[in-house]
This record gives C-alpha cells, structure tokens and sequence, in this order.
C-alpha cells in the first residue's frame, strides 16, 4: 500500500467574456491505494470542476492554467499546452459523471455502448470479446447479464446508475471520480450502489475513488477521508469520522449543522440553513487532520 494519487497546486478557471472565475485555487491532495476520498462542499465550491480536472476531461470554458498529476509514479502536467495521453483516460483515470443515469442513448441497447467504450481503446476488439468482458463483469457484481440487451428505459434508476458505473470501469482505471453518483437515488440504491464501489475497490477493479458530494451522510459510509472544499480551496481535510463528528474549520461546521442525516442519534438535532451563517467566518485557516 502507499500513494495512489498525488495532484499538486492545480488551478482551474473559467473565462469568461465578463470576468474570468476561479474554480479551482491550487489545490492539492493525495489518494492512497484502496482509499476513497470524499470531496465535499456546496454547489459552487469547486468540487465538481476539480474532480473534471483530475478525471482529465476539463473543457473550455474552463480551463487549466497549471498543475501536476501523478499517478503509480508517472507524471502528466496539466494546463497550458500540455497534451494528454489518450491512454489515461478511461484506463488509468476514468469519469462517472454527474447525472450518469441520463448520459446513455435512450435509442441504443446497454451492449452498443459498451462496445463503443472498449473499441474506443482497443480498436481491434472484436464485438463479441468486449461483450463476454461486460458480461463477466456483470456477472461479477451481482448484475444480471440481461441487462446488455435492455434499452436505458427498460432499467430501473438504481440498475442504471449501477450499469453506467460498471461501463466507466471495464477498463479497469487505477482512480476512478465519481460525481454525485447517489443524488438522484432512493436509500436503498444509495446503499447498493456504495457496497457495489467498495466491492470493486477490494476486487482491485480500481484501485481508488474521488467520491464528489454534497451529501456528507452518505460520505459516512462511502469514505476513509473527507476533503471539504469552499471557494476553491480545500478547507477541512482528514479522517472521515473526525471531519464528520468532530469539525474544526467554521465551514465544515455550518456544513454539518445544515444536513439532516437520517441516524437516530441525530434525531433531535437543530437544523440551520447555510444562509443563516456568517460568511466572513469561513476565511479562518484551513484545517488538516
């Protein structure tokens, strides 16, 4: 065991034509063999667009002024000019993005794209070998092989979530960036969908996960560390039961204090509304445990 990841003082802005926006303010952070890392944060902290950046599928408007990204030792600078290997993505870092259960073709079986994916990186695979892959792989985690000749209508949110996130995995990333992954899921599918991402993780099928969320509950269960962002910036970061149970940063805080988590213990517990909070207090320090 030892680092996975190690992303260094990686910037991101968006232009735009009135003013250019930070996104992303050189952050930095590390991922460990096995681990899963929660990012969390409001809508607008830079979440989402850092787990696009580290993924390596940022697009104009936003942009990548600088930073660097290394993986099992080799080194891929970001920003500029930098060009990236089309081998990286999706073989050694892939995406789950955000409202992945309505990125697949609504006209096209689940087995058209999963032989696009693989032919995409192999382009000599024959359809029947990249779908006995799918298959295998199905089989593995507990899904029906059925489930390549359905169309997305066909599968219920929670088997389409768990599909799309096999499909992003057949090629067997070492990290994988989960956005918002459980958002649009009931409890129960929530639930499975987590067992599914330890599952793959113990399985070796990648040896990582950036878990992007607003949902600090579900990072209760889902992972080892918990990296807070405001701003840009990562302000709270550590392990997952002391950034939870025990926040230090005032943002972190305002953040627990405004989620409703559904354990007992937390029954009668005050609920406060972000907006209820003194911004200014959010500039204290960053906190790392």
């Amino acid at each position: 065991m030892g680092t996975l990841v190690n992303a260094e003082n990686i910037r991101g802005v968006y232009y735009t034509e009135g003013k250019d926006v930070v996104a992303v303010d050189d952050v930095s952070i590390k991922i460990e063999e096995g681990e899963v890392l929660g990012l969390a944060g409001e809508s607008g902290s830079g979440k989402t667009t850092l787990g696009s950046i580290i993924s390596l599928i940022a697009r104009p408007p936003l942009h990548v002024e600088h930073g660097t990204l290394e993986i099992d030792g080799k080194v891929q600078e970001l920003g500029g000019h930098a060009k990236i290997p089309r081998t990286w993505r999706g073989a050694v870092v892939s995406m789950l993005p955000q409202g992945a259960m309505n990125s697949i073709s609504p006209t096209k079986r689940i087995r058209s794209l999963v032989y696009d994916v693989m032919r995409s990186h192999e382009s000599k695979i024959s359809k029947e070998e990249a779908l006995d892959r799918a298959r295998d792989r199905l089989t593995e985690l507990g899904l029906p092989a059925r489930v390549l000749d359905a169309y997305p209508h066909q599968l219920s949110g929670g088997m389409k979530q768990r599909t799309v996130t096999i499909i992003s995995t057949l090629l067997n990333p070492r990290l994988l960036v989960a956005d918002e992954p459980t958002s649009a899921l009931d409890v129960t599918s929530q639930k499975i969908l987590i067992e599914m991402l330890l599952e793959m993780l113990k399985e070796r099928i990648m040896s990582g996960v950036i878990f992007v969320t607003h949902d600090l509950p579900v990072l209760r269960t889902a992972a080892n560390r918990i990296a807070v962002m405001y701003q840009g910036k990562i302000v709270e970061l550590g392990p997952t039961e002391i950034v939870v149970e025990r926040p230090e940063h005032p943002y972190t805080q305002a953040l627990m204090s405004s989620v409703l988590a559904p354990e007992p213990a937390y029954a009668n517990t005050r609920i406060e509304g972000m907006s209820t909070f003194d911004r200014s207090l959010f500039d204290a320090p960053a906190v790392f445990h």
